[in-house]
């Protein structure tokens, strides 16, 4: 089970990688320039932040895998490793409301609604003409608090529900809540493109890659549980042979 685990990861992983370049294509190409080359935007990868959030990702993605893990093995589950599910599904989901908080202050207040998060450091005395690490800080700030909240919200699920329905609730709110940001990510990042913004287009950007990857990530449960099926389809006869 675990070798379908790692199988399931790796194939998210590539997949992640496949879509890179189109979707840089098809977010920043010019338009009105025909034959866009696309080598220009594999150079994505070597940049460190990349395969950080990538790490990230299948990270996140390796973690959910091991509630349906210990599912498909039959194994008694105390209510304590509940918590790293919660964890993971906290931190996806306070993701992308982050993300799509910030394709909402792009697209209405272009690169300066990105300043919104320097209120939230206290005594800051350039809130006015905020410097690129305050706004930094403060947009950690306010993705640790919605990690906090979400986590809290779903260890509450998690007194309530068994296992395999604390799964089902987690993957249906990722998948639900990737599709509601990709809502708000894709008419935003139109907006600011069609604007001639700077820099907000890499903000509502983030936001579509966010909303991608999170959808992704949510397949994984189901794709493990199909090799897990076809694992146990194919036990019998292995025995049988004496293989």
């Amino acid at each position: 089970m675990k070798r379908w685990a790692v199988l399931t990861v790796l194939l998210y992983a590539l997949a992640l990688s496949l879509l890179t370049v189109p979707a840089l294509w098809l977010a920043f190409h010019p338009w009105k320039v025909p034959n866009d080359p696309l080598s220009r935007y594999a150079a994505i990868f070597q940049t460190w932040w990349y395969w950080l959030w990538v790490a990230v990702l299948v990270a996140g993605q390796a973690l959910l895998l091991l509630l349906p893990l210990e599912i498909a093995e039959r194994r008694f589950i105390p209510r304590r490793t509940l918590k790293i599910p919660c964890l993971v599904t906290g931190f996806l989901l306070a993701n992308l409301l982050f993300a799509g908080l910030i394709d909402v202050l792009c697209a209405g207040f272009k690169e300066q609604g990105l300043n919104v998060f320097s209120y939230l450091i206290p005594f800051n005395p350039s809130l006015e003409n905020p410097k690129g690490l305050e706004i930094i800080v403060a947009a950690i700030v306010t993705l640790l608090a919605f990690w906090i909240v979400w986590t809290i919200v779903f260890r509450h699920f998690a007194d309530s529900d068994d296992p395999d329905s604390l799964l089902k609730r987690s993957v249906r709110w990722l998948l639900a809540g990737s599709i509601l940001e990709l809502l708000v990510a894709v008419p935003s990042h139109v907006i600011v493109r069609r604007r001639g913004d700077c820099c907000a287009p890499a903000g509502t950007f983030w936001g579509i890659a966010t909303g991608i990857s999170i959808m992704l990530l949510c397949f994984g449960p189901g794709v493990f549980f199909l090799f897990a099926e076809r694992f146990r389809r194919l036990q019998p006869k292995d025995k049988e042979t004496g293989a």
